[in-house]
């Protein structure tokens, strides 16, 4: 047998546990990680006095039995939504991939290797040997972070794919909620499209007795015809665009087909919990969007770190621990050799054409470029905010507007509809009563629809579940 290349193991592997102790303390050339300063004002231009206390969960906020269930089956059922938790899935495979090179690979090894020498006399050799073994192949000692900083960065990258989790969620529940309030406010309009139609109806025959006695003309009854036609037309209008709000519900719900409960009563009954809208710093902390656009800062802060670890060198070692045998019947018969082997390898960089410098200087303008996206981000959260609170007064003025003047309508109504039974207007008076009447319904359920979506986006701009686990 060959004994130069197998030397009996009568020391510990004490190379090795020098080895994983110096690389567990390698240092980091990250460059210190500061949150930059948020460019937005410190204050909303209508930021209110509320201080009531934030809803701990959506359950809590949107509080209404029947959009409670149709939320939950969205959550469990939203394709888009199971989209974004698979991404979640692959960005931790791949930050565990990176995570498991910090740490030696232990491997078991066998090897059968047959040659044949060929001496200056002619003589030959003939040499058999059986290796078997455990050892570790290639671990890279990190004693400049290198593998470290590549390692924070895919566990940031995979904390703000969680963040995007969570936005998705935010703006799922906000989704179901505005099409749930569409398919009340067109199930409300349509009802009071019914009961024109019903009332028009009745006026048409009203004015036909009256024309058959002589009291109305011929040009009375074609218009009043022609608005119980007009009245028959924007239900089938209306018909419609519930239809389709009704489709569009079952498609976020993620269950085509599903049956949706749709509650006679008026959108007066549906509100939701107040929102405190705090300081606009409080975005930082609520909004995962912008949490994850922070992720990614870091994450590109590590990369600059890993660029920097490949201007020094790299420490790679190999090692193994087994058995050697000219024959593989004796292998494990206790008279084998023991061999062992340690073998460090050190690269050094010296000219690569630049390369490292170019991954270093990439690595800097994208943390510059992930520096603006953070800012933009936070620009556009406080700009989204700020729009909602500027509505939401506005709305509230018009639908206490809009209130007087559809009451104002019908009273309007009732005052023409008594003057032209007693003979004293026209029907052309009452016909113009009840367009204004019907115009202003219509006109201030739409309101009452803007002032819930208003409500449905202060609960997703703030930051929606911002206490949820």
């Amino acid at each position: 047998m060959n004994t130069a290349l197998n030397t009996r193991l009568n020391t510990p592997l004490k190379p090795l546990v020098l080895a994983i102790s110096l690389m567990l303390g390698a240092c980091s050339l990250n460059p210190p990680y500061q949150r930059p300063e948020a460019p937005i004002p410190t204050e909303y231009p209508a930021a209110g006095t509320e201080t009531h206390a934030q809803p701990a969960s959506w359950q809590e906020y949107f509080t209404d039995p029947a959009l409670q269930q149709l939320i939950n089956t969205a959550l469990a059922n939203n394709r888009d939504l199971r989209l974004t938790a698979l991404r979640i899935e692959e960005a931790r495979a791949q930050y565990g991939i990176q995570r498991a090179d910090r740490l030696p690979t232990i491997e078991a090894t066998s090897s059968y290797d047959r040659s044949k020498t060929i001496f200056a006399q002619g003589q030959t050799f003939d040499v058999n040997l059986y290796r078997v073994g455990v050892g570790i192949s290639g671990f890279e000692l990190d004693f400049f972070g290198r593998v470290k900083s590549l390692t924070t960065g895919l566990l940031e990258e995979y904390l703000a794919t969680q963040e995007a989790q969570q936005t998705a969620r935010t703006s799922l529940i906000a989704e179901v909620a505005a099409s749930y309030v569409n398919v009340r406010a067109l199930a409300e309009r349509l009802k009071l499209a019914k009961d024109t139609e019903q009332a028009r109806n009745l006026a048409y025959s009203r004015i036909l007795r009256r024309q058959q006695a002589g009291l109305d003309n011929a040009m009375d009854l074609k218009t009043a015809e022609m608005q119980l036609e007009t009245a028959q037309a924007s239900i089938a209008a209306l018909q419609r665009e519930y239809a389709q709000a009704l489709n569009a519900l079952q498609l976020l719900v993620g269950k085509p087909g599903l049956v949706v409960a749709v509650p006679q009563e008026q959108l007066d009954r549906l509100a939701f919990s107040p929102l405190p809208t705090g300081l606009p710093s409080t975005l930082l902390e609520r909004r995962p969007d912008i949490r994850a656009a922070e992720h990614r800062l870091k994450a590109a802060n590590a990369n600059i770190g890993a660029a920097r670890a490949a201007f020094f060198p790299r420490i790679q070692l190999t090692t193994n621990v087994g058995l050697v045998n000219e024959h593989l019947s004796s292998l494990f018969s206790g008279s084998s050799d023991k061999a062992w082997s340690f073998s460090p390898q050190l690269t050094l960089p010296i000219f690569n054409h630049g390369r490292n410098q170019a991954n270093l200087d990439l690595a800097r303008v994208r943390k510059e470029i992930t520096i603006v996206e953070y800012e933009k981000a936070i620009q556009s959260a406080f700009s989204e905010v700020s729009d909602v609170l500027l509505s939401r007064e506005q709305i509230e003025i018009q639908i206490a507007a809009q209130t007087r003047i559809t009451n104002a309508d019908r009273e309007r109504l009732r005052l023409a509809l008594r003057r032209y039974d007693k003979g004293v207007a026209n029907y052309l008076e009452l016909l113009d009563a009840q367009r204004s009447l019907f115009d202003s319904e219509q006109q201030l359920v739409q309101l009452k629809q803007l002032s819930l979506t208003n409500s449905i986006n202060l609960f997703k701009v703030l930051g929606g579940e911002w206490q949820a686990s």
